[in-house]
């Protein structure tokens, strides 16, 4: 069934620094206004969608080294107490995450897609796409879960790749 329109509530980002040292500005709204004009969505990217505004509701919880649970979240964990949201069963660990899913290119990434980076010596980090560029992810020990830009240099420069999860 299609689904004619996805209302989504988008609050305001956090106001907390990113991890490269620039303010977070606020995610661009995930999904068209209802209204009778309003496109069609496929199930697949009002799924993305509802997706992303699953992690958004995350921010602020304290990232917390295999936590999996909103009383903290690593990386992957927030990726799979998500995705399990919406019977999505993915992997513990972000380098098993990455074989999850479709590859998909950079410039083909929308809401609900993973993104994954380099960050410690191969695929070491996981986000959730808010659209082609922002993600939400549990940074590290010094952080709590947040929205990024890819286009940053810290992201841009370990961008290892990216995956649609059907």
């Amino acid at each position: 069934m299609l689904v004619r329109a996805l209302a989504v509530v988008v609050i305001a980002a956090a106001t907390a620094a990113c991890a490269s040292g620039g303010a977070v500005r606020a995610p661009a709204v995930l999904a068209p206004p209802l209204d009778a004009e309003a496109p069609v969505l496929p199930p697949a990217e009002a799924l993305g969608y509802r997706i992303a505004a699953t992690a958004l509701e995350f921010r602020g919880v304290p990232y917390r080294n295999g936590g999996t649970t909103p009383s903290g979240f690593d990386c992957s964990g927030l990726v799979r107490y998500v995705f399990a949201q919406y019977g999505r069963e993915m992997p513990r660990q972000a380098r098993d995450q990455f074989d999850a899913g479709k590859r998909i290119g950079r410039d083909d990434v929308r809401a609900g897609d993973l993104v994954f980076f380099d960050t410690s010596g191969g695929v070491s980090h996981v986000g959730i796409a808010l659209d082609a560029e922002e993600f939400v992810h549990a940074p590290n020990s010094r952080g709590v879960v947040r929205v990024e830009r890819l286009a940053t240099e810290y992201w841009r420069r370990r961008f290892v790749g990216a995956r649609r999860v059907p």
